[in-house]
């Protein structure tokens, strides 16, 4: 059986490396195994190695190392050309906890794969988990955590392909010489979670021409952060199809003496209102067919820098520092299939839907896979993916509001933002959580509002309104909040449009990772919501505040720091990491008026799926 493993995993290795277009010859396999021992030459199961390193000082040259599964407790160091080969990400492990600060440390050029590599330990600053200086690392298919660096290149032109990196101060470094070096971090993602002070997830500066294509690289809100921080005297960068989102500074900053290529990404959730979420500053600089959206600032820039073939959407400014949008570019919602911010394992989905303005809508020079006109956004592009664009009902509609307005109830509502979006459907009933269907349409309308005659206008009675949103292949979505207005009866009397406390369900429900609490104020006061564990333990404190009378909608995405109860009136974090586990959820309000007394209190349900 042994063999068998054996020889299956030495056809495999012409695969596992052909992305780095290395020359590729075998001199000698050997084995490490937990079961082995100290005597080489280790060249087969029955004779491995006990050790990692002890397998690397007998190799030559071009020789392959595999490891079999296990936790190997040491720290690395490779001074000769080798692959070194483990038989699973997830259950072949380096332990470099509390050893050397340098937990892989070359020494020579060499391939690495199929391992999790953990580092001395976050806190000591100084430490890397695979550090290279002057040679050529090329790690593939590894996962690495706990150190102050990842993965920190110097003058090296290594290639990083299938990483996850997380639980690092910096996730991967590198300087070089300018125009001596050429590192790649492709198809990767990044986790920046817990950080403090002025970090980043990619950091890469004195020069090099670095590509960074394809990746997933995620923030954390609360803390003050750079996504990429590309400075200083890099020659050229590329940044192609990433999703950068939830950086504090700057999602992308890409400043290179020649040219730097930003295209393609998606960049998003950016915090800081004097930064931008793309930011540059030199001349030849060419930021096209992008999506910034929900940022503080879409992209800042000077006036030299050519920003064209954007979509902007939810930005609070959409360009600053000179640069500005022309005619090229797209102000819109760009449709994603599942529009929430993005964590590490959530359901985010941001393929376009059908009828997305963003579709096609690129630099008409740069084509999508298919050959057609680049799409906006990481799915476009020679970069991009070929794939069905889904066809979707729109979202309910929100802040559904009554008022009596010349002898009529006028209703008004948020306008969606789908592209495709067609027509409303107005309901209403004399019961309340009444169900929609054809039999309590009263109107469709284009606009966004609705003058209602009642019938029975002055004989008492309740009457209740919804509301749903059309696309114009006649989707229908999920129907808006209810409302409620109470005829009175007196003669040429008015109606009475009951405003109300309400906790709204949540949508979606069941969810993963996030979803959006509704809820509506009768008058204004002091507001409290909570969500709890089934356990009836608190977990998140989401508002904590006063706020007027009105519609409002708050998002839970819930992580691992909700493990850490807090107290009522401790102050509560607004970021988000990690995973908490599925299962039934509890989320309450309370509304304190004038001179402190209860107005309103109610909880409801809601189920994580995981």
């Amino acid at each position: 059986m042994l063999r068998n493993i054996s020889l299956k995993i030495t056809l495999l290795l012409l695969l596992t490396f052909s992305i780095f277009h290395q020359p590729y010859s075998i001199a000698t396999i050997r084995y490490v195994s937990h079961t082995g021992s100290s005597t080489p030459p280790y060249t087969t199961w029955e004779t491995a190695a006990d050790s990692i390193q002890k397998c690397i000082d007998y190799s030559v040259g071009r020789d392959t190392i595999i490891v079999a599964n296990g936790v190997y407790f040491e720290s690395l160091i490779v001074n000769k050309y080798l692959w070194l080969i483990g038989s699973s990400m997830d259950s072949t492990v380096i332990n470099g906890t509390g050893l050397n600060e340098n937990t892989v440390d070359s020494q020579a050029d060499f391939n690495i794969a199929g391992f999790t590599i953990v580092g001395k330990g976050r806190e000591v600053v100084s430490s890397n988990i695979v550090s290279s200086l002057y040679y050529n690392v090329n790690i593939e298919n590894c996962k690495m955590y706990n150190a102050g660096a990842c993965i920190a290149f110097g003058n090296s032109s290594g290639k990083i392909d299938n990483v996850i990196l997380s639980d690092c101060d910096y996730g991967f470094g590198s300087f070089c010489a300018p125009d001596t070096c050429h590192p790649e971090i492709t198809n990767s993602i990044i986790i920046m979670e817990g950080t403090s002070g002025i970090l980043s997830a990619i950091s890469i500066f004195d020069g090099g021409n670095p590509n960074i294509t394809n990746n997933i690289i995620i923030g954390d809100l609360d803390d003050t952060d750079y996504g990429m921080n590309v400075v200083f005297d890099v020659k050229t960068i590329t940044v192609k199809n990433n999703v950068v989102s939830s950086f504090t500074l700057r999602n992308i900053e890409a400043y290179a003496r020649d040219t730097a290529l930003v295209e393609n990404n998606i960049v998003a959730h950016q915090t800081d209102p004097t930064d931008g979420s793309i930011a540059n500053g030199y001349i030849k600089s060419n930021i096209r067919n992008n999506i910034t959206a929900y940022n503080k600032i879409g992209i800042r820039a000077t006036s030299e820098t050519a920003s064209e073939y954007n979509l902007f959407w939810g930005n609070v400014t959409n360009t600053a520092g000179g640069v500005t949008t022309d005619s090229t570019d797209v102000l819109g919602y760009p449709m994603f299939v599942k529009d929430i911010i993005p964590t590490y394992g959530g359901s985010y989905d941001y393929h376009l839907q059908k009828y997305s303005p963003a579709i096609d809508a690129g630099d008409p020079d740069i084509l999508d896979v298919d050959g057609s006109r680049s799409d906006l956004g990481i799915f476009g592009g020679p970069y991009g993916q070929i794939y069905t664009y889904q066809d979707l009902a729109p979202k309910p509609p929100a802040n559904l509001t009554a008022v009596y307005d010349s002898g009529l109830v006028k209703l008004t509502w948020n306008k969606n933002t789908e592209a495709d979006l067609f027509c409303y459907r107005v309901y209403r009933d004399t019961v309340p959580n009444f169900i929609y269907d054809t039999t309590k349409i009263i109107a469709v309308v284009a606009d966004t509002f609705y003058f209602d005659d009642v019938p029975e206008k002055y004989l008492a009675g309740n009457y209740y309104y919804k509301i749903t949103a059309i696309d114009s292949a006649y989707h229908q979505s999920a129907a808006s909040e209810e409302v409620h207005v109470l005829i009175t009866g007196a003669p040429e009397g008015p109606p009475i449009v009951v405003e109300e406390y309400k906790l709204l369900n949540n949508y979606p429900n069941p969810f993963n990772p996030s979803t959006k609490i509704p809820y509506r104020l009768k008058e204004g006061g002091y507001v409290k919501l909570m969500v709890y564990d089934i356990k009836g333990e608190l977990m998140k404190v989401l508002v904590n505040e006063h706020q007027n009378a009105g519609y409002y909608e708050v998002e839970f995405s819930p992580n691992e720091s909700e493990i850490e109860r807090g107290k009522l009136d401790a102050p509560f974090e607004t970021g988000y990491r990690g995973d908490v586990a599925s299962g039934i959820y509890l989320y309450r309000i309370e509304v304190i008026g004038e001179g402190r007394i209860p107005r309103f209190s109610d909880m409801k349900k809601m189920i994580l799926v995981k």
